[in-house]
């Protein structure tokens, strides 16, 4: 019996933020199929090589990030017959975090804000919105943000890191309380900021993995939807909010959405 021939894959999502956008590594098709499209930087995994050695050189010979301290991790397979119309293809994808990415050297590559991408080839924009989801979610239970961060940061830095990749404000002072509240997140470098202006304490990440308590996305209440119970109280609107925009009881939009999926196991951002 003849066995059915299938390439495999890897396909990265790379994000990173650049001029206050959450943005993603991309390149222009020079050929068919779908030639002119944005694609996701990607190759097909080596007879002698496992998935992560692939996603790596990928990662260094496609994106042009050789040295980058990129955090990687598995995504999602995607196997459907019709993903690619030359042949059967089932590509394993991985999402990359990274702050202060370089611009790309290679002239098809280039970094596009994920909200202006809505065509891509194959099944790229797919895949993309699986990674954005994916990254946003986990920022909720995980220490994740700070891969976006750089090594020192203060907590401003990390609020625009969330507010970014959430893409909605979240207020200063209770933000403050929650992240410098959650065990093992942050921990104080004893120096401060030197922009202009009062100088802000410099915190680096710590050793959690996941945060406790979470840091909780807004989402808006559906027509009808009760008012959700917080440890501090009732939710309520937010005033000043958009309608159904709804906080928890320290005036900070909370949400249940994007909790972690069943058999998900977090993984550890940058080392």
């Amino acid at each position: 019996m003849e066995m059915p021939r299938v390439a495999v894959s890897v396909d990265l999502v790379i994000l990173t933020v650049r001029r206050s956008a959450l943005s993603a590594l991309v390149w222009r098709r020079d050929r068919e199929p779908h030639r002119g499209l944005w694609a996701l930087p990607g190759g097909f995994i080596r007879l002698d090589e496992d998935l992560p050695a692939t996603a790596a050189r990928v990662l260094a010979e496609r994106a042009g990030l050789p040295d980058a301290p990129v955090h990687l991790e598995q995504l999602q397979t995607y196997g459907y017959p019709d993903r690619d119309p030359r042949q059967r293809v089932v590509t394993v994808a991985y999402l990359g975090l990274a702050p202060d990415l370089p611009a790309p050297e290679e002239p098809r590559m280039s970094w596009q804000p994920v909200d202006s991408l809505h065509r891509m080839a194959f099944d790229h924009l797919r895949i993309l919105q699986d990674g954005v989801e994916r990254a946003r979610a986990k920022l909720e239970y995980t220490s994740l943000a700070a891969a976006f961060c750089r090594d020192e940061f203060t907590v401003a830095d990390l609020r625009r890191v969330y507010e970014i990749v959430w893409g909605t404000p979240l207020d200063p002072r209770n933000f403050h309380r929650k992240v410098t509240g959650a065990e093992r997140f942050l921990v104080e470098t004893g120096s401060a900021s030197s922009s202009r202006g009062r100088p802000a304490q410099l915190y680096r990440r710590g050793d959690a993995d996941l945060l406790h308590p979470p840091m909780l996305r807004p989402r808006p209440r559906q027509p009808g939807e009760p008012a959700r119970q917080s440890p501090s109280g009732p939710v309520r609107e937010q005033p000043g909010a958009p309608p159904g925009r709804a906080a928890d009881g320290d005036g900070v939009p909370s949400s249940h959405a994007g909790r972690r999926r069943p058999g998900e196991v977090p993984a550890r951002a940058l080392q």
